[in-house]
């Protein structure tokens, strides 16, 4: 299942040079002896725009222009080594107070005695998302209490995938970034009840930069990667790639604990595949993908071979393969007689109609999605 899909990417040059820049090397746990390729410094600055846009887009600013200055440096071009700075010091300072307001938030929370967990967001550390993530279990009213008195946040309008999924997301005067919080539900249409209770149950506290903050155990956030990737927007970023690699080439990942949460959740073949993905788009840069166990690649429904560079990010493909996923995930939640959850997730197919009319209408889903 590991092929080559270097013809998909080809097109976009700024993809395949921040995809070697980030996996070529591999790290301490999975060394590689290649040599940094010193000529691929040897851009225009438009080049480099483009990198750097799309650095953004697939949250790897910080990883992948570090690893851009050091070549840089190593060739002795100090001019776009300047640039490569310029460009991490002006995300540092979006993440240093995005991270300030988030650890704000969350003391709010323990100041209440309401419990918060971060999801998804501080998975990319030293680069961080668009917006801010959080589960509770707390009641949305009190939620929205919390977040008006304290923040003077706005709720911004909620589509009907966000009515679904149990989820608001608030506006905060001096945070650019949205502040998105799932409220005892996951997954597109808040069907995932069974994730949900585990992530609040088997939390860590780890640090982040200056700050502690709480996060999902290493089963948990690869399973919310899975319903985010397989299930919700099918497609990666470069972030899940590299993301998901550290944890394995790390040895940090449980995988029979894995495969146990997801089973009862319904989505293990969604999350083997997700992994498969994973090291069959690793092994195109370090010549060798990630270790996992056969059980792994046995439940894997695809690799990366039907991976596709489209509009910022590697698509996967929605027919019949991932359609496949959701009828296993249904499948499950049917015979565990979560019937509620069931007619939760059967309504997916006409979101994702009424989303993919609305975009051909008025090249939006806003509203909808």
């Amino acid at each position: 299942m590991t092929t080559n899909t270097a013809s998909s990417f080809a097109s976009r040059p700024s993809l395949t040079m921040l995809s070697a820049l980030l996996l070529s090397r591999g790290d301490a746990a999975s060394p590689t002896t290649a040599e940094p390729d010193l000529s691929i410094t040897q851009i225009s600055r438009e080049e480099f725009e483009d990198v750097l846009a799309l650095a953004n887009a697939n949250h790897v600013v910080m990883r992948g222009l570090d690893a851009f200055r050091q070549v840089a440096n190593m060739a002795g071009d100090s001019g776009r080594a300047e640039w490569a700075t310029a460009a991490i010091e002006a995300e540092g300072a979006r993440i240093e107070n995005a991270l300030s307001f988030l650890r704000e938030i969350c003391d709010a929370f323990g100041a209440q005695g309401l419990d918060v967990t971060v999801i998804k967001s501080l998975d990319h550390w030293p680069d961080l998302g668009s917006d801010l993530d959080l589960y509770t279990n707390t009641q949305p009213d009190d939620v929205v209490r919390l977040m008006r008195q304290h923040f003077k946040a706005e709720i911004a309008a909620r589509s009907w995938g966000d009515r679904l999924a149990n989820k608001w997301n608030f506006v905060i005067p001096g945070l650019p970034e949205a502040v998105e919080i799932h409220m005892g539900r996951l997954g597109q249409t808040g069907e995932q009840i069974t994730i949900a209770r585990s992530v609040a149950r088997r939390a860590r506290i780890v640090p982040v930069g200056k700050h502690m903050f709480r996060v999902p155990v290493v089963s948990d956030r690869l399973m919310i990667s899975t319903l985010q990737r397989m299930y919700r927007h099918f497609y990666f970023r470069l972030c899940d790639i590299v993301d998901s690699a550290k944890l394995a080439d790390g040895g940090v990942i449980d995988y029979e604990d894995l495969r146990s949460s997801a089973q009862s959740a319904g989505i293990w073949e969604g999350v083997a595949t997700y992994l498969v993905i994973v090291s069959d788009y690793v092994k195109r840069y370090r010549g060798s993908g990630l270790y996992l166990p056969s059980f792994v690649r046995a439940s894997a429904q695809f690799g990366g071979d039907k991976l596709h560079f489209r509009r910022d990010f590697l698509r996967v493909p929605i027919l019949p393969e991932s359609a496949a996923l959701y009828a296993s995930e249904l499948t499950t939640l049917l015979r565990n007689r979560e019937f509620k959850n069931s007619a939760r997730l059967s309504l997916l197919p006409y979101l994702a109609t009424a989303a993919a009319v609305g975009m051909k209408i008025t090249g939006s889903d806003k509203g909808i999605w």
